[in-house]
């Protein structure tokens, strides 16, 4: 059946975006339509936008970009039965294939057959509406609101190194790098009962941001010694794990030095280059645990429970709102104003 029209946000090459209208997708058989309610700029959005690339996938044709996304259901394929029309539902945005050894062992954000929103040449949700397999949608409670779900996708980075690292409340953790990323880590901390938050930015308006959100003290690297400062926090015990959320090739490096013998490393920020200095004598001698991160998995069930049951303030994160006619204006804000933005949200049925 045919839907006619919709509004997206087209990227045709590096820096040159335009809205179009464009063909509704028609949901398949095991597939639902979801009207978008908000979406998220993601930094890796913002780099396409700029760049053309990321790593070795490369922008070759027009792509709507978006993967952090909230909405309603008002399509199903005949064979859906795990959410309704008008559902509110957040957006699992990596859809995988279920049968590979990677799918099969649960690590599934390891498949090498997935197909991920917004990641050449897969379109992304920057648009009215977007389909979706079903089993990836998740019906947001009557207590969560679109942009908490929206912000799933993020946050769900964080709970998977929190996982990752096999965090308890026992553990004193620090997070390098304050951008959405790094603070929504804090909250993901937050959930898995850590009392003991401490945080690096040279950013003023990130700093303050993640004591708002619930950091123990949050350090600037750049004025002051990171390891020497968090000994005397911790009282001399020391930070058992490290997520390291920047990318920065320095904060990667002195992430080995910050975290305590026996100690744990998450690497999640993506540096520009493959290589990075490492003090691997210390890795050994002090029997480090280094994990790499990538996205996520089984992560959005347990963040919906927990956030429902939860009084933090995620929302605290987005800074900025256009509606989608808006979007490039959206994408430079995000590209451009670091120093005041930290998650800029579009919404397709906002007026401008």
């Amino acid at each position: 059946m045919s839907h006619g029209t919709m509004l997206a946000a087209v990227l045709n090459k590096p820096l040159d975006m335009e809205m179009k209208q464009v063909p509704i997708p028609t949901p398949g058989k095991d597939e639902a339509l979801v009207k978008v309610y908000c979406i998220g700029v993601c930094g890796s959005d913002v780099h396409y936008y700029e760049h053309g690339r990321i790593g070795r996938y490369v922008v070759e044709q027009p792509i709507i970009l978006g993967h952090e996304l909230a909405g309603e259901v008002v399509a199903i394929g005949e064979d859906v039965k795990q959410v309704q029309v008008g559902d509110r539902v957040a957006v699992e945005p990596g859809v995988t294939c279920g049968r590979c050894e990677y799918c099969k062992a649960g690590r599934y954000n390891l498949c090498p057959d997935v197909v991920f929103m917004a990641t050449p040449p897969v379109d992304g949700a920057w648009a009215e509406y977007v389909a979706v397999r079903a089993d990836f949608l998740f019906k947001l409670p009557d207590t969560m609101t679109f942009e908490q779900g929206a912000l799933l996708e993020p946050l769900s980075v964080g709970i998977h190194a929190m996982n990752r690292a096999n965090v308890t409340p026992a553990d004193r953790l620090l997070v390098t790098g304050l951008g959405p990323i790094g603070l929504l880590a804090i909250q993901a901390a937050k959930l898995y009962g850590v009392k003991e938050i401490y945080a690096t930015d040279v950013v003023p308006f990130r700093q303050e941001l993640a004591m708002e959100m619930g950091a123990t003290a949050v350090i600037d690297p750049s004025k002051e010694n990171v390891k020497e400062r968090l000994q005397e926090l911790t009282n001399g015990h020391g930070i058992s794990v490290v997520v390291e959320s920047s990318g920065n090739g320095r904060a990667i490096g002195d992430a080995v030095r910050a975290v305590k013998r026996g100690g744990r490393l998450v690497l999640v920020g993506m540096p520009a280059v493959d290589e990075i200095p490492m003090n691997i004598n210390t890795i050994i001698d002090s029997e480090l645990d280094v994990f790499g991160l990538f996205r996520y998995a089984n992560t959005y069930p347990a963040a919906i429970a927990a956030l429902s049951n939860s009084d933090l303030d995620i929302e605290k994160v987005i800074t900025h709102k256009f509606t989608l006619q808006e979007t490039e204006q959206a994408v430079e804000m995000a590209r451009t104003q670091k120093d005041t933005s930290i998650k800029v949200m579009i919404y397709p049925g906002m007026n401008q």
